[in-house]
């Protein structure tokens, strides 16, 4: 089969049946209304996120492949941390930036970055193809690197094959071990942390809070707008200016209200705090979380707690709660690798940066195994 592979700068030039065709493995954040809503919200501006879309289509214009691709001109909203490399390359008097990057902007969740027809002949040719593509994109560029982020395990002999660097980061997931409640959750961890949990979870009640769970379709735009001010209150506190825009929650409800999860902490008449989070058929996705008032183990109600009781409730198999934290293994989430592969233009700073992962692989290793020592289930790795 032969294809044709262009570029787009704008997802709304393709069309959003044909890209629900093909197989993003169903993670909601890459569907086209969410990655559509992105751009066509104005969440990309001021953030350095451009889009540069890669489409594979046949002779007769059916789409078959397609890769979420953009050009970067630093690092934020990634979380699979580059500064030292950017920082190495321009000591060295080289430009890092713009570097393409195949990901979903500020969103550390796995699943595949190569969307394929389900009905392709060669599915690995295509996916190899479209790699060749974007680091021939960036030779051709003269840009420093290209980027394949937060992709399968599947994908490691993709990139080996392809010279991209395989590099991977530490992410926490709970996992759903056929826990009929949330007590039978609790039976399965030590008496330390099951008590702890349950005095936590009991300081919240004590405050007298009410906790909603939403719906996408259920949320109202004075929910909405709650929320994102507690949103940007996070942002502003910690990172600066916010990346998602209120118009692009209000998209969510309105295009993926089946994906769409709103938590939020109501004391008395006045809301409080508010967890946003994004759900496929079988993983909740926690994302952000905000509040205008400090209440002792709210977060960890919100963030954690009340996912897992949603996950228990809608048998869900997992929840992703993202990059870094240590604290949630004492809350039944484990550690888990993410993968991402790097291609280099320069050959002596890829040579330092493949020594480089090779040490930081075997750190990672040394680290998760330490980890695991401290989980807090009755057995290593939880019920079987």
């Amino acid at each position: 089969m032969e294809v044709t592979i262009t570029q787009t700068d704008r997802l709304e030039q393709v069309d959003r049946a044909a890209w629900e065709r093909l197989d993003y493995g169903g993670n909601p954040f890459l569907r086209y209304d969410f990655l559509h809503g992105l751009e066509h919200c104005k969440c990309l501006e001021g953030h350095g996120w451009q889009p540069c879309h890669l489409l594979a289509k046949t002779a007769d214009e059916r789409l078959v492949a397609a890769m979420p691709l953009y050009l970067r001109d630093n690092s934020h909203g990634e979380f699979v941390f580059d500064w030292t490399w950017a920082d190495a390359y321009q000591r060295a008097g080289g430009n890092y930036y713009p570097k393409l990057v195949a990901a979903i902007p500020f969103t550390p969740v796995r699943g595949p970055r190569i969307l394929i027809d389900r009905s392709a002949a060669n599915p690995r040719g295509l996916k190899a193809l479209m790699v060749q593509t974007a680091a021939q994109l960036a030779q051709r560029s003269r840009l420093s690197s290209f980027h394949c982020l937060f992709t399968e395990e599947d994908d490691l002999a993709l990139f080996t094959d392809n010279d991209l660097l395989p590099r991977r980061t530490c992410q926490f997931h709970w996992h759903n071990r056929d826990y009929e409640d949330f007590d039978d959750f609790l039976h399965s961890l030590t008496s330390k942390r099951r008590k702890q949990i349950k005095r936590e979870r009991r300081a919240v009640q004590d405050e007298q809070v009410e906790i909603l769970r939403l719906g996408g379709a259920d949320i109202s735009e004075e929910q909405w707008a709650v929320f994102y001010e507690f949103y940007c209150n996070t942002f502003y506190q910690r990172w600066g200016s916010p990346r998602l825009t209120l118009d692009f929650f209000h998209h969510l409800s309105a295009t993926m209200p089946d994906n769409t999860l709103l938590i939020l902490a109501r004391q008395g008449a006045q809301y409080v705090a508010g967890a946003f989070a994004m759900l496929s058929d079988a993983t909740l996705y926690g994302r952000h979380w905000g509040c205008n008032r400090y209440l002792a183990n709210l977060h960890f109600e919100l963030c954690y707690y009340q996912t897992i009781e949603h996950c228990l409730q809608h048998r869900l198999r997992a929840v992703d709660a993202g990059v870094q934290g240590e604290h949630k293994l004492n809350r039944g989430f484990e550690p888990q690798l993410a993968l991402s592969g790097h291609w280099i233009r320069h050959p002596r700073f890829r040579l330092a940066i493949d020594d480089f992962l090779q040490r930081e692989t075997a750190q990672l290793d040394t680290y998760i195994k330490a980890l695991k020592t401290h989980l807090p289930f009755k057995e290593p790795a939880g019920r079987l």
